[in-house]
């Protein structure tokens, strides 16, 4: 029985292959083609599922590519909860540089829902059965979409006693902060400009300030910040912790902030201290980036970065700034 929900309004069949070199109007011979199921609240529960997580992904599916979704969600394990939808579940690619290392992402715009489709997904939270203790919803708004969706499966998580973790940005983000009661939010160090105005070179005290504000407004209990290779830091009302990235070879970077989420809420579930689920999350986050395409984090990888993730509390910073 699941006690995990995620919810995923623009899943996606991800497609990811290699090249020696990109160059314009050539024939470009590919490695192997990999195909994973993807989109935010997807990767986020596969992960779960691989921790030994009980999780359930809600997600709509459409025409052939949903259908493949849906398969290779089956492959690996994780139960889904399909809203059928008219249109065909969309695509996105990945592209690896052998000669720089570097990774190119395409990203193909979502099909419209119907008001009927994406409100069947914010039903299925309302009538899950039993009720889940913790909702994670993820990912962009595919058009058709209101912006204050993750606003009202909020509502409709908390309605069931679920924690609800909110992992968006723009719009979406703000809307959801503006109805308040969301239990953590995982803004990237960009969104985090945009959502709070700090300068992009802002010191931590300047961070645990800004997600502070957040927190007394009632908007969120918990921030954790991504940044990037230089790690996390969460901040709770009281206190806050940073934790050290790791210097990594990336193969990928997609699904490393999923991977963080997954292992975090894998760790809160089980009764984990928020240090240690910030230490498990960071350590997903970089055993995500050594794996291709969007094959996410393993658990041998997980277990051999975590010694390693340092966490430093900076709660009296965070009491200091408050004052």
């Amino acid at each position: 029985m699941s006690n995990i929900l995620t919810v995923t309004p623009s899943p996606a069949l991800d497609a990811s292959t290699t090249v020696p070199t990109l160059a314009p109007f050539s024939k470009l011979r590919c490695g192997p083609m990999l195909r994973h199921p993807g989109g935010g609240g997807v990767n986020v529960a596969r992960v779960i599922d691989r921790l030994g997580g009980q999780v359930r992904a809600i997600y709509p599916a459409g025409g052939s590519i949903g259908q493949l979704l849906r398969q290779l969600l089956d492959a690996e394990g994780v139960e889904s909860q399909v809203i059928p939808v008219t249109n065909e579940t969309r695509e996105d690619f990945t592209v690896f540089e052998e000669s720089t290392q570097k990774q190119y992402r395409f990203v193909l715009p979502g099909e419209k829902l119907s008001e009927s489709e994406w409100q069947a997904l914010i039903d299925a939270v309302a009538n899950a059965e039993p009720a889940p203790k913790f909702v994670v919803a993820s990912g962009s708004l595919p058009p058709g979409v209101p912006d204050d969706f993750y606003a009202r499966v909020v509502r409709a998580g908390r309605a069931r006693g679920a924690k609800v973790i909110v992992d968006t940005s723009h719009a979406a983000l703000s809307a959801a902060l503006d109805a308040g009661g969301i239990f953590l939010i995982k803004p990237s160090m960009s969104e985090y400009r945009v959502l709070t105005g700090v300068d992009a070179d802002a010191d931590e005290a300047a961070l645990i300030r800004a997600g502070r504000q957040l927190i007394e407004r009632g908007a969120v209990e918990l921030v954790a910040l991504s940044m990037g290779p230089k790690g996390a830091l969460l901040i709770a009302r009281d206190h806050a912790w940073s934790a050290e990235g790791l210097t990594v070879a990336p193969a990928s970077v997609v699904g490393a902030g999923d991977s963080l989420v997954g292992a975090m809420v894998s760790s809160l579930v089980e009764g984990a201290s928020l240090q240690d689920a910030l230490r498990f999350g960071v350590a997903a986050g970089t055993a995500a980036l050594v794996n291709p395409g969007t094959s996410l984090c393993r658990r041998e990888d997980i277990d051999r970065f975590l010694p390693q993730i340092a966490i430093r509390d900076l709660s009296e910073l965070a009491c200091t700034d408050s004052q």
